[in-house]
Formats: C-alpha cells, sequence, structure tokens
C-alpha cells in the first residue's frame, strides 16, 4: 500500500472514529460501520467500478475524499439502523457531516442517494453478525467467567488495538479470519494489561478459538 492511500486510510479511519464519537453511539456501533466500510465496501467498490464502463453515479466518480467521508456516514447510519433501538435520522447526520466534512456540502438527497449506491455496491449484503468485534466481545464475556484474572483484562485496550488494526491496513490483512483476529486481540490485551504475576491463562473448550488461542498464546 502506497504512503498516499495509508495516510488516506487513517484519515478515514480517524474520522470515523470521530464521528461515532460525536454521536455518542455505542461499540458495537462504530466497528460494525468500520467493518462495513473497510472491510466490504472498499474492496467492493473497485471491482464494483471495474465491471462498469462507466460510473453510475457521481458519488463514484471520481471517488474524492470527502465522497469517501459521506460513504463512512452512511456506513455509520446503516450500522446504527442495525443496532441501535431508535435508530440515527438522516436530519440529524447531515449537521455532523455539515461540520466534519470541510471541502464539500452535502444536501439530505446526497445522503439518500448515498445510502442507495452503498448498497448496490455490496449488493445489499449488509450482516454483520461475524465480525472480529462481536467475535471479540463474546470471548471477553466467556473469559471473565470462567478466569477471576478475566477480570484484570481491560476491554478498552482490546478496542484501542482494534483501532489500530484498522489504521494499519497491512496489519489487518495478516487476519483473514475475524475468529483469529478476535483471539489474537484478546490474548494480545491480556499480556499488555495483566501484571506478569498473575498470568494464569485457561485452557478452555472454546470450540473454534482454542487453537488460534493456544497458538497465539504459546508462540
Amino acid at each position: 500500500m502506497s504512503t498516499e492511500i495509508a495516510h488516506l486510510r487513517r484519515r478515514l479511519v480517524e474520522f470515523t472514529i470521530q464521528c461515532t464519537t460525536q454521536l455518542e453511539l455505542p461499540p458495537i456501533v462504530k466497528y460494525s460501520a468500520l467493518s462495513l466500510f473497510f472491510d466490504r465496501f472498499r474492496p467492493s467498490v473497485v471491482r464494483f467500478l471495474q465491471k462498469k464502463k462507466k460510473a453510475e453515479h457521481w458519488l463514484l466518480q471520481p471517488l474524492t475524499e470527502s465522497n469517501l467521508q459521506l460513504f463512512a456516514l452512511v456506513s455509520i447510519w446503516i450500522s446504527c439502523k442495525m443496532h441501535c433501538s431508535r435508530g440515527l435520522s438522516v436530519q440529524s447526520l447531515k449537521p455532523l457531516g455539515d461540520k466534519m466534512i470541510t471541502e464539500q456540502l452535502f444536501t439530505v438527497r446526497d445522503f439518500l442517494e448515498a445510502e442507495l449506491v452503498f448498497l448496490k455496491v455490496l449488493k445489499f449484503e449488509i450482516g454483520t453478525l461475524n465480525i472480529a468485534y462481536t467475535l471479540l466481545d463474546d470471548l471477553f464475556i466467556q473469559f471473565k467467567e470462567v478466569a477471576k484474572v478475566g477480570e484484570l483484562l481491560d476491554f478498552e485496550a482490546c478496542m484501542d488495538m482494534m483501532d489500530l488494526l484498522y489504521m494499519k491496513e497491512e496489519t489487518s490483512v495478516l487476519y483473514r479470519s475475524s475468529t483469529s483476529l478476535a483471539a489474537s486481540i484478546l490474548v494480545s490485551s491480556y499480556i499488555i494489561t495483566v501484571p506478569k504475576q498473575q498470568w494464569d491463562f485457561p485452557i478452555l473448550p472454546w470450540g473454534p478459538y482454542l487453537d488460534t488461542i493456544l497458538f497465539v498464546f504459546g508462540s
């Protein structure tokens, strides 16, 4: 990945995280949005444009940083619809866009059109049940239930590590499996946050997670 693209990715990750923070949304919305945008939309839009001789919508041609920021907001909007009991309205999302997107002003109609383009690029496949955050949260709960030392593990450190992985695509590419990524983050956070004198990592029947955890922790 070139330096310019790496810097753009970092700015877009920071933009997405800042927007979810401003909106005071729960972590599941943040990580669902990051997954939809970076793991799904970004690679899919490249293939989508390659198949089309001419882009179907002005938001895709050219695909400017401002347009990408709009699509990042759309990913948050869609994630909120899936995970929040009270969805985020476009009327409340637009003022944030006006504040955060400095190079271009988008209308409410632009937001609605961007959502449709986003869904078309993803072929309307927006499931987020198996994202790394969900698996990590499940692992963390299991860990606390079976080991007292689990109380010492800082889940905030797990989320900070996941944020860093999204910043560095070359790092996250190493983990094609959400399960492996979640297990690796849990173990790494355990090593970082739990005092070494209290290390007592349990060997547990965590199904498909177990081999990965043993491999990471033992390496």
